[in-house]
Order: structure tokens, then C-alpha cells, then sequence
């Protein structure tokens, strides 16, 4: 499961920094809160928490889909950070215009 939710956060992160070239620094604590069993399907979401000047923190959560009522479950949540990296796996800035794109809005007030 812990790999499911690298890869797909890795890949959101791609896209939400608009480079390939992201990797990830940290994962914070998980706590399993209700099992997945073999043959179920598994969505994972994520949404963007923050973004910094070389990194993005990303919220995400994995769920079990249920395909008899449509209903879905919680199984573990965590928050996530990626850098964006150079050829050299030197961390270099975000974009302004990503971060402009996910600028806090209590950053305007």
C-alpha cells in the first residue's frame, strides 16, 4: 500500500509541479485505519497542502471502493513532500507559476 501511495503521489506531484523530475523527501506517520483485502479496488486521492520554494506537500488518502453499493472507505491517510530536482538530484525552485497556482488564500487578506 505504502508504494501505491508513493507512486501516485509521485505522479501528482509531476503534474502538479510540471516536471518529471520530482522525488520524494518525506512521508509522515501512517496509521491503517480499516483493512484492504485482496481483489478489492483501491482509489488513492490527493490534494495540495502547500508549496514551497523547491517542494510541494501533498495530502493523500487511499480508500476502498466498493463495487456492490458504490461506497468507500478510509483505509490510511498521510502527508507527503517532493522536491523538484535537477540532473544531479540538486533540489532547484518550483516554478512562480505553479506556486502562484496554489498561492494560500490567506496570503490576499
Amino acid at each position: 500500500m505504502l508504494a501505491w501511495l508513493d507512486e501516485a503521489a509521485a505522479a501528482f506531484a509531476a503534474q502538479v509541479a510540471d516536471t518529471p523530475r520530482m522525488v520524494t523527501r518525506h512521508i509522515s506517520s501512517l496509521t491503517f485505519e480499516k483493512p484492504a483485502r485482496p481483489g478489492q479496488i483501491i482509489k488513492i486521492y490527493g490534494e495540495v497542502a502547500k508549496v514551497g520554494k523547491t517542494s510541494l506537500t501533498l495530502n493523500m488518502e487511499a480508500r476502498r471502493h466498493s463495487v456492490y453499493n458504490g461506497t468507500q472507505r478510509a483505509i490510511v491517510s498521510t502527508q507527503m513532500v517532493f522536491v523538484r530536482i535537477d540532473g544531479d538530484g540538486e533540489a532547484i525552485p518550483i516554478s512562480e507559476k505553479v506556486r502562484q497556482k496554489y498561492r494560500d488564500p490567506k496570503d490576499f487578506t
